[in-house]
């Protein structure tokens, strides 16, 4: 599909002239452009209000499309080089959770790293598959995981070669890529397919001298999440699929769970966005990259912060680094990542992406400018002089390997009963515990809470991060396995 077709956003054409024929409303939703609701329509915009309309013959349907949306997916899967492309209105978590439910079925078994998201073991609840956790490498600097090395794939596939697929991380929230290349190949050679979490790639399809992205190295299947550095709305995503992967199969899948009232904010913020990284991605990105490169440079400077980049990739685990992430350690000013995230907004008004029990993350995108990176690289100078303290007792890494005991399906599943946490060392976890962002569990359903894991849950909370997961809010309690279940 050529450059020129690009320039056409037709599910945006097609709804903004679907408001501007002023058509009389006798459907849902009920505040009828707008005019039901005075109080969300001044905070909105009555512009989008118009805009939040019902599937109808004009405006095509996302469980079925024929029309404007098939278009305007037909123009995405040519942006990003995949053979097909759906859109999805349920955020990246449902795109991951597609990908599997599609593949696996029950007792099949996955390759993939433990530091996933929560939504791709979610979807293992779902589907009753088995993971194969692939320990990710660490930087004993930082104390980060890193991503999956090639050995280390390759020896898990020796170990299970009846997998029925690897998962990958491209790249991770720190901005860490994997050999993504051979993985691949090594995936498809032993009859396995690749899928592909790009939640934090998107802008790897549209910019130059970045990690090389999913359907550029023949992956089955990538989530995108276009919203995190694409510029669409928040919710909204694409899952790419490759060649050899049935489309129709997998829409199937998806209308399992995703809703039958598509938003039409959400899917003509895709269709935008998409026609906006087509067309000016390349600059967008470049631009991205120097505001990142000079952070990095001027945080460095600063005493006791590391902001790391390729100068720390080892050609294994830490293959290649994702230049827009400005990722910056803080343990050696004696401030854990969740402190320096909350005096960062609490005072100074700056809202980074998330802090941890080590490092920062700010996400630098088209819609910064020069004068708010400033702002933020003076702020950590000004935390580093006022707050730094000894580094002596902070938790070094924040990797916890786990120990599965259960299949997560069959522990969630499971009769259970709750423990105070304080004393359920020892205990299958029937639960989630994760400090959400990033939403990488600590633990899941079905590994044993070690004193590891006890202890880096215990100081998380400590330090302030904020912990989910568990049907206990304040987490003085965790679900724990009595009888595992058969479900």
């Amino acid at each position: 599909m050529s450059q020129l077709a690009q320039r056409r956003a037709p599910l945006f054409e097609g709804l903004r002239d679907y408001r501007a024929a002023r058509i009389v409303r006798f459907d849902v939703p009920g505040h009828k452009s707008g005019r039901g609701t005075p109080e969300l329509t001044e905070f909105l915009g009555q512009a989008a209000l118009a805009a939040d309309v019902n599937s109808s013959k004009p405006l095509d349907n996302l469980i079925h499309p024929t029309g404007i949306i098939r278009e305007a997916e037909e123009l995405a899967a040519a942006a990003f080089g995949a053979a097909s492309a759906l859109f999805m209105v349920g955020g990246t978590t449902s795109a991951v959770q597609a990908m599997i439910l599609s593949t696996l079925g029950p007792g099949d078994k996955i390759i993939m790293p433990r530091n996933v998201h929560r939504s791709a073991i979610n979807a293992l609840v779902l589907t009753g598959a088995v993971p194969v956790y692939v320990n990710p490498g660490i930087d004993a600097r930082l104390g980060i995981p890193l991503g999956m090395a090639v050995a280390d794939v390759t020896a898990a596939i020796r170990l299970h070669p009846e997998a029925k697929a690897v998962l990958v991380n491209n790249p991770t929230y720190y901005g860490v890529a994997a050999d993504l290349d051979a993985i691949c190949r090594l995936a498809h050679r032993h009859g396995q397919l690749l899928l592909v979490d790009e939640a934090h790639g998107t802008h790897f399809y549209f910019g130059d001298d970045l990690p090389r992205p999913a359907m550029a190295v023949g992956a089955d299947m990538a989530a995108v999440s276009m919203h995190k550095t694409g510029g669409s709305l928040t919710q909204s995503s694409i899952l790419l699929l490759g060649s050899q992967t049935d489309a129709a199969r997998v829409r199937q899948i998806v209308n399992l769970t995703q809703t039958t009232s598509a938003s039409y904010l959400l899917m003509a913020s895709l269709d935008i966005a998409r026609k906006n990284l087509a067309l000016n991605g390349r600059a967008i990105f470049r631009r991205s990259m120097a505001m990142a490169d000079y952070a990095r440079r001027e945080i460095n400077r600063i005493p006791g912060y590391i902001a790391f980049a390729r100068e720390r990739t080892d050609g294994a685990a830490f293959f290649d680094f994702d230049r827009t992430k400005l990722s910056v350690h803080t343990r050696d000013i004696g401030l854990a990542g969740i402190e320096v995230y909350d005096l960062l907004r609490d005072e100074y008004d700056i809202q980074i992406e998330f802090g941890d029990l080590g490092n920062i993350l700010a996400i630098i995108s088209a819609g910064d400018r020069s004068l708010e990176i400033e702002r933020l690289i003076s702020a950590l100078a000004d935390i580093e002089r006022s707050y730094r303290r000894s580094p002596a007792g902070m938790l070094e890494q924040e990797y916890v390997a786990p120990e599965l005991v259960l299949p997560p399906r069959q522990a969630f599943f499971a009769r259970q009963k709750t423990r105070p946490l304080r004393e359920s060392l020892g205990e299958i976890s029937a639960e989630f515990v994760m400090s959400y962002p990033p939403g990488i569990p600590i633990v899941a359903p079905g590994e044993r809470i070690t004193s590891t894991a006890l202890e880096t849950i215990l100081y998380a909370q400590d330090r302030g991060c904020y912990m989910t997961g568990t049907r206990d809010p304040e987490l003085r309690e965790i679900g724990i396995v009595v009888a595992p279940g058969g479900a």
